[in-house]
């Protein structure tokens, strides 16, 4: 894509209006946190002389991948808050991505989603205009993407000490499971400061079907297998089944959909209303092609769209991921695939499912996986992972995790000692919602002598006109609300409830 940059600079926003310089060190991608796709929404809400919460150097748009710049890049912001360290705003140039209309926040950075494929466009689209927007200004400022500390998230300011407790932009690839990682991102960025044009998360290419063309069957079988062995140490799904699947449906990685698309496994567009998480697919690249199916006993030509993945390895981790996913109604489509070590048992899982139409399917499979061998690329016993159980908010909250426990106890016990967490297997299923505990206030020091006191928990609520000033309070209560992750009740206003700060610009002792 080619970036499209427009001026909408904030000229009533105090700070433009202070017109403080930073010395530019470093840049901070931000996600802002809301289902909110157009840039126009921020610029005209924030563009007022009474708008002190926060200002950053530029919006991208979702809808179509424009950035606007509302400040000028030397210009002190206020995008980050501060830590224990100081704050960003210092000395990093700040940009938000603006987020799908499709996602609805549950609470902190968790979210749900009505439209992945579309959430998944938007996300993209930002991503990319980010990446070209970073590389400009590495260039402007003479700034080294991958050195330390120069490109950085909002999550990762927080990490390091010079920004407040937010899980943007990662919370947002995380959940939609983009694969988006911000060391893909940085490398992106070097690569398009160098003319290559690559935007790959990854920052590497992974292997390309285009290479197993010539190859022979045998050959092929060698080159890839180790790759499905690599798989079963993560999804649990049998290598030989997998690879079995892999050139049963791929023509042994030859056929017109893996040498164009690297979809080995016939991955159409829409799979079970892709309701299931853990995706690799970007959510947007298809390629088109005729295929067969089998309906009312006959085989018929139809026309249909197919996933399109960078490498063979992204089709065999979305693949997995849709066997571990897939739902029938409430059901698991293909329940008591993982872990299954017998081949025949799991393709019959697969079959019984309705993964494939052909009548044949579990025989040619079967047929496949002996003829080969292929169980020799089948993780042994001594191999196989010791499951790991998460406790975390929600599945889908990362950041959120309070520890990974090989004990279920164990994780159960941590999920008891934190209010709203639950424990997760590796397939993000919940075992377990730990015993919810009574509020417990606490301390908070405010560096800030202007964190503005709300009479209720969002900036949509009146002002009181006053401020904390910096020193330490005591928060009683918690509460959601816009304009900050997490709003909390001063002491001092407990009686009639009146009197709430974000924070973002509060640091727990």
């Amino acid at each position: 894509m080619s970036m499209r940059l427009v001026q909408s600079i904030l000229k009533k926003n105090p700070c433009y209006t202070a017109g403080r310089k930073i010395t530019v060190k470093g840049l901070m991608l931000h996600s802002v946190g809301c289902p909110q796709p157009r840039a126009s929404v921020f610029i005209n809400s924030w563009n007022s002389p009474s708008y002190s919460n926060a200002c950053v150097h530029g919006f991208i748009d979702g809808n179509d991948g424009t950035v606007y710049q509302t400040l000028p890049w030397n210009h002190r912001g206020w995008h980050c808050g501060s830590g224990s360290k100081g704050s960003g705003n210092n000395t990093h140039i700040g940009v938000e991505m603006c987020e799908p209309a499709c996602i609805k926040y549950t609470g902190g950075s968790s979210f749900t989603c009505s439209d992945k494929a579309a959430a998944k466009a938007v996300a993209k689209r930002t991503y990319e205009a980010a990446v070209e927007l970073f590389a400009m200004l590495c260039k402007q400022y003479n700034l080294n993407p991958i050195a330390d500390g120069v490109i950085i998230s909002h999550r990762e300011g927080h990490s390091r000490g010079i920004a407040s407790n937010h899980g943007d932009p990662e919370h947002l690839w995380n959940g939609l499971g983009m694969g988006y990682t911000m060391d893909g991102f940085r490398k992106a960025v070097k690569a398009k400061m160098n003319g290559s044009g690559s935007t790959d998360n990854s920052g590497t290419s992974g292997l390309q079907a285009s290479a197993l063309k010539n190859l022979s069957e045998a050959d092929v079988i060698a080159k890839v297998g180790p790759l499905f062995t690599a798989d079963q140490k993560t999804s649990g799904i049998l290598a030989s089944v997998s690879l079995a699947q892999f050139i049963l449906e791929s023509g042994y990685g030859k056929s017109e959909l893996a040498q164009n698309a690297n979809n080995c496994f016939g991955m159409k567009k829409s799979l079970s209303g892709n309701t299931w998480g853990g995706s690799a697919w970007d959510g947007t690249s298809i390629y088109t092609k005729k295929t067969q199916e089998y309906e009312n006993g006959a085989y018929v030509t139809v026309s249909a769209d197919f996933r399109k993945y960078p490498s063979v390895e992204k089709s065999i981790a979305d693949h997995s991921a849709y066997l571990l996913g897939a739902k029938n109604g409430a059901k698991l489509r293909y329940d008591g695939l993982k872990g299954c070590t017998d081949y025949k048992k799991t393709v019959q899982i697969i079959k019984d499912g309705g993964y494939a139409t052909s009548p044949t399917y579990v025989e040619n499979l079967c047929s496949i996986i002996e003829r080969w061998n292929l169980t020799q690329y089948d993780v042994k016993e001594s191999e196989t992972p010791i499951a790991w159980y998460r406790v975390r908010k929600t599945w889908a909250d990362a950041a959120s995790q309070k520890g990974a426990f090989h004990s279920l106890a164990n994780a159960k016990k941590c999920a008891d000692e934190n209010a709203g967490y639950s424990v997760f297997d590796e397939s993000g299923k919940n075992l377990y919602t730990g015993k919810q505990t009574a509020f417990q206030p606490y301390l908070v020091k405010v560096s800030v002598s202007d964190l503005r006191i709300r009479k209720g928990p969002g900036t949509d609520k009146a002002k009181t006109g006053k401020y904390t000033g910096e020193g330490i309070f005591t928060i009683v209560e918690e509460a959601d609300g816009p304009g900050a992750s997490k709003w909390g009740l001063l002491k001092a206003y407990q009686k009639n409830r009146d009197g709430w700060i974000s924070l973002d610009y509060a640091q727990r002792v």
